[in-house]
């Protein structure tokens, strides 16, 4: 099944809702990153809120989002535009869990995030329109609800869930994120904020297999109408020829150092990892063209 984003509006059209399934492209994240389960966890939760806020925009706005923690996975980055995204993660190689109280044994993001900040780029007609907030648990939901708040000024409740089986595969990922409209009432934030605490966390929602279908429904106490259905993705787009263009950007001097000391060029993709040589003649031939 692919991975797809429901918008809808709910309690007479005064709270907007966004549920997803995101599984297929948080395990080809994990797949291409080599993430080990606590980075997989982090790294899945962003991509799955990236991917929705990226819906939240107009055609053609490319965002880029980081999230620059001192835990140690260090440093993630994503690329959203129309569902698509793709993302670059410091240190894939995080696997902590709680060593005591209720979570013992479940994986540990906050700390493997740690404290810092979040930032989103929107990039409209190359017009470039940055924001940020401080990180406030490292869990990510929690930080996304931060920065709409206080960054967005808009009243939202973002919930995240990514589960990791024992051989460290991806089996489920989604999550929601609720935006209360500027005319809600008194009677409405009651009632949604009775049912969302109700709510253990989406992990259990992922658990029953719940679809994006059924969040809205339980979010929604059975109010949602369903406006638009978008699917989601990773991916990255990389080719031979980009890389050929960008390398042949440098100029000419920079080329010919690595024409003889390295007698080629290999570029690695940060997004996908995948690998492009440009051989000798590659080279020669973008210093001819200088």
């Amino acid at each position: 099944m692919k991975d797809y984003t429901l918008i809808a509006l709910a309690y007479n059209q005064e709270i907007r809702i966004y549920t997803s399934v995101s599984t297929n492209l948080v395990e080809k994240s994990r797949k291409l990153h080599k993430t080990l389960p606590t980075a997989s966890a982090a790294m899945g939760r962003f991509l799955t809120a990236s991917a929705m806020m990226s819906l939240m925009h107009k055609d053609g706005e490319r965002l880029t989002l980081k999230i620059d923690g001192d835990g140690p996975i260090g440093q993630m980055t994503v690329e959203a535009k129309n569902g698509v995204v793709r993302s670059t993660i410091q240190n894939p190689n995080v696997y902590l869990v709680y060593g005591e109280g209720p979570k013992m044994g479940k994986l540990n993001v906050g700390a493997a995030v740690g404290a810092g900040t979040l930032s989103v780029t929107k990039d409209w007609k190359e017009n470039y329109f940055t924001s940020s907030s401080p990180l406030q648990t490292g869990e990510i939901g929690d930080d996304f609800t931060y920065y709409y708040a206080t960054s967005e000024q808009t009243p939202s409740a973002v919930g995240l869930g990514v589960l990791v089986s024992r051989g460290k595969r991806v089996i489920q990922a989604g999550g929601f994120i609720i935006q209360v409209l500027p005319h809600a009432s008194e009677k409405t934030l009651n009632q949604l904020e009775s049912i969302i605490s109700k709510i253990n966390s989406v992990t259990d929602l992922l658990k029953s297999n719940h679809t994006p279908e059924d969040m809205i429904n339980i979010l929604s106490d059975n109010t949602g109408e369903i406006l638009e259905k978008h699917e989601i993705k990773y991916h990255c787009g990389c080719s031979r020829k980009k890389y050929f263009d960008a390398l042949s950007r440098l100029n000419k001097q920079a080329l010919e150092d690595i024409l003889h000391e390295d007698g080629q060029a290999e570029v690695v993709c940060q997004y996908c990892n995948k690998k492009y040589i440009y051989t000798s003649e590659d080279l020669t031939k973008m210093i001819a063209s200088k």
